[in-house]
């Protein structure tokens, strides 16, 4: 694992163990794989938890107790003392290791010493399989989600004051009684109530446990898109009258899917006008937004989005790709098709391309999701989904979030494909074409049935 996905790793489970330890408890958190110590083995991660007891012994000591001479053996009984005022931090800490970072087989708990780290006493706690497999009551699938809600959500205003409404109801007894499908179903509605965020949701179905742990950053945010769903790309064609299609469903990662969405932008390449329809994609990968509206301008000097990150503070920008495989498709009419299933890269591929005035959009307001999201484990068989970024468009200044990109001509999602091709033939009739192609374009405009747009 690449250094760089290390430390990112790193600095979000430092902000998390600090979150669920109390203020002073934990000094840091690091994050060390084969080679940093003895221990770890090749493709394993140790994580490691220096207390907040290092220096300060006599802190965890009973009053009458005299502080020890030798550092060894006061470190040691500040551990002792720390492990038993934490023991369920630390064995809720090391289930959700278990869970979410399946590499981390090693956890260990230790204070800071001078003389190095072989010098300090540990605490370790390997991975227990059982353990991340046992069933957490209702109280702690509530208590462990506002964890994940306070020190992930890219809003953490309105986390904490989601968090105390939802710690109201719990103390309340309102969650009693619940299976996990009621649970996440009102947790998830009650989330909306004061985030008003339809990416934050808490579901029943967590992600399978020994997958490849995902570094923090919106590369998590994408699907696993496999050529088996072709990338996304359910349809493309050359319609009559020479106009392309392509019916796109998902937005795929271009590490993997880069020579699928080269190939069906070539098939297009040689038509006059363009009608992506986008009215049935879910989203998808960031970069594959890029990848694909990159095809649409002339090179690399187009700012298309950024992404705000709340965890470190910082913001990629997207700038259009200096070179795509292929040919460009330019100086010729975009339509995007939507509807209100259009969702969170769906949509930003839309709000992208009508801000930049390179595409018109016909059909439906879509579902308004402009947050980047990591699904969470929460157990073995729950997960919560919290946005951590947010777009921000650099012509608007703002993203779709809430509101949904707003269509330039609005018909139901089932008249935008015969509204968007009847505009492109008449583009092909208004320009100067082969003759059987205008034939083409002709004979098809006439069988298209009659809209409120003719």
């Amino acid at each position: 694992m690449e250094r760089a996905v290390m430390d990112r790793i790193e600095h979000q489970i430092d902000r998390e163990v600090r979150a669920r330890f109390p203020d002073g408890a934990v000094r840091r958190v690091a994050l060390l794989r084969h080679g940093d110590d003895p221990v770890i083995e090749p493709g394993e991660l140790l994580v490691r938890v220096f207390i907040g007891a290092a220096g300060r012994p006599e802190d965890h000591q009973p009053e009458d107790h005299p502080p020890e001479d030798h550092p060894a053996e006061a470190h040691q009984r500040s551990l002792d003392a720390w492990e038993h005022a934490h023991k369920a931090r630390m064995r809720q800490l090391r289930r959700e290791l278990s869970l979410r970072l399946p590499a981390a087989r090693l956890l260990e708990f230790t204070v800071e010493d001078a003389s190095g780290p072989d010098a300090a006493p540990r605490i370790t706690m390997p991975d227990d399989p059982e353990l991340a497999g046992q069933p957490l009551s209702g109280r702690e699938i509530v208590q462990t989600a506002l964890g994940l809600l306070r020190t992930s959500y890219v809003f953490p205003d309105r986390a904490e004051q989601a968090a105390a409404a939802v710690e109201a109801r719990l103390a309340a007894g309102e969650y009693d009684g619940l299976d996990e499908a009621a649970l996440a179903e009102r947790l998830t509605a009650q989330l909306y109530e004061t985030c008003a965020d339809k990416h934050l949701r808490v579901r029943v179905g967590g992600p399978r446990r020994r997958a490849p742990a995902e570094p923090p950053g919106p590369e998590t945010a994408r699907r696993d898109w496999e050529r088996p769903g072709n990338c996304g790309i359910y349809r493309a064609e050359r319609l009559e009258g020479n106009i392309g299609y392509l019916d796109l469903r998902g937005v795929a990662d271009p590490e993997h899917a880069g020579p699928v969405i080269a190939a069906a932008m070539e098939l297009v390449a040689g038509t006059y006008a363009l009608i992506i329809d986008l009215r049935r994609n879910g989203g998808g990968s960031p970069d594959g937004v890029v990848f694909w509206c990159s095809y649409l301008f002339p090179g690399a000097g187009t700012h298309l989005n950024d992404i705000f990150h709340a965890g470190t503070g910082e913001t990629r920008q997207f700038w259009s790709l200096a070179y795509v495989p292929g040919s460009r498709y330019l100086d010729r009419p975009v339509y995007l098709l939507t509807s209100r299933q259009t969702f969170s890269g769906g949509e930003d591929f839309c709000y992208t391309l009508q801000a930049q005035g390179r595409a018109e959009l016909i059909g439906e307001t879509t579902g308004g999701g402009a947050h980047p999201t990591r699904t969470v484990p929460i157990s073995s068989t729950m997960a919560i989904s919290v946005p951590f970024a947010r777009s921000v468009h650099p012509v608007t200044g703002t993203n779709w979030e809430g509101t949904g990109v707003v269509p330039d001509i609005a018909v139901p999602a089932a008249e935008a494909y015969d509204v968007a091709y009847s505009k492109a033939l008449r583009h092909v009739l208004s320009i100067t074409v082969p003759p059987p192609i205008a034939d083409e374009a002709r004979a098809a405009l006439a069988e298209l049935p009659a809209t409120g747009q003719d």
